[in-house]
């Protein structure tokens, strides 16, 4: 069976995956039929009222699992040209919240496994939801096992069809300081909780995490993204929170990260992860790798390079769930459109993306 690439990305741009609160299940109940009818046997798994996972399988022994996620993130402030869920085409551009991140990949993946499914090939579909605030879907599938046997790992997020080895870890913490309240007029009489705040977010500006660069991701990098307190103006604030945004690269320890964050603010900050994802590498030089850049080439007439990415994917928890297997990150769209508004996808990516990879399920 046979579909078109393009119109099912804009069936599934229409329908809204904003998380929060997420939705995927509009998106699971939809595609669910399409691969039944293909011949793929289908679990759809819960992990949240209306947050849903949805695995497909077809063939026999360890797979090349395709993922992508069904959620997307909010449309922001700014105000859209184009319906953000209308799907519409202009000037070969499809336009919509979630058509580059990433519903244009999921798209092109299902239907490059629709095309294939009587290969003989062993092909699984992992579509999570609550990917875009830290792998939870992910995760869920993960603990309860539905992943099976893999032997490659395939991301459709957005690298506009690049090649992609791998990308860097995310370790957000927040760090909270604590204080004693008092009237604003008599400040000696508490203790302020912004200052401390204020210090160790000084503190952090030049905190070097002591680690030699990877050759292809380079540094690990720290931003303080956000910084509150303090509940009126003429209070004494009692509590500040800040939160910080680290990105890693392979060889790293989070937790021993953590700590020296830890020593580093203020004397009594407590720092708690908010998300602690790994980074993913996989050596283009090893067998699996190679077998993925010949057939990517033969798709495309393009060498692989190797390079990384900055942004986390689901592959922090898949690729280490299945054993560490060769994870390609390969899909259609701009990464510099992810999260935008007026947000959209070329319509001649998703068509190669979908030649991609039916070449890897063919001869990877």
């Amino acid at each position: 069976m046979s579909f078109d690439p393009i119109a099912l990305t804009q069936e599934l741009v229409r329908l809204d995956t904003r998380n929060p609160p997420g939705r995927e299940q509009h998106c699971a109940e939809y595609l669910a039929p399409l691969l039944a009818d293909c011949g793929f046997a289908v679990d759809i798994s819960s992990f949240g009222p209306g947050r849903t996972n949805l695995v497909a399988r077809i063939g026999e022994g360890p797979a090349l699992l395709f993922t992508g996620h069904l959620d997307t993130v909010p449309l922001g402030a700014a105000p859209w040209t184009q319906d953000p869920f209308g799907g519409d085409i202009v000037a070969g551009r499809l336009y919509g919240r979630g058509a580059c991140d990433m519903k244009a990949g999921v798209a092109a993946m299902l239907v490059a496994a629709a095309a294939e499914a009587g290969s003989g090939k062993a092909v699984t579909l992992v579509l999570t939801g609550g990917e875009e605030t830290g792998a939870h879907g992910a995760r869920a599938l993960a603990a309860e096992r539905l992943l099976g046997e893999a032997r490659l790992l395939v991301v459709g997020e957005p690298t506009a069809n690049r090649f992609i080895s791998g990308h860097k870890g995310a370790l957000w913490l927040e760090a909270c300081c604590t204080g004693v309240t008092a009237h604003g007029s008599t400040p000696h009489l508490g203790e302020n909780a912004v200052y401390e705040a204020a210090r160790g977010v000084v503190a952090l500006e030049g905190f070097g995490f002591n680690v030699a660069p990877h050759p292809i991701m380079g540094s690990p990098t720290l931003n303080v993204g956000t910084i509150a307190g303090g509940a009126n103006i003429n209070s004494v604030p009692d509590r500040a929170t800040f939160t910080v945004d680290i990105r890693t690269v392979p060889g790293m320890d989070h937790a021993r990260v953590g700590e020296a964050i830890g020593v580093t603010v203020a004397p009594g900050t407590e720092v708690t992860a908010l998300v602690d994802l790994p980074s993913v590498w996989s050596d283009p030089e090893g067998p699996g790798m190679r077998r993925l850049a010949e057939a990517y080439t033969a798709a495309t007439g393009r060498a692989a390079p190797v390079s990384s990415a900055n942004y986390f994917t689901d592959a922090s928890v898949l690729t280490p769930a299945l054993g560490n297997v060769p994870t390609l990150i390969c899909g259609p769209g701009d990464p510099a459109m992810a999260h935008k508004t007026d947000e959209y996808c070329e319509v001649a990516m998703i068509e190669e993306a979908v030649a991609i990879y039916r070449e890897i399920i063919r001869s990877a």
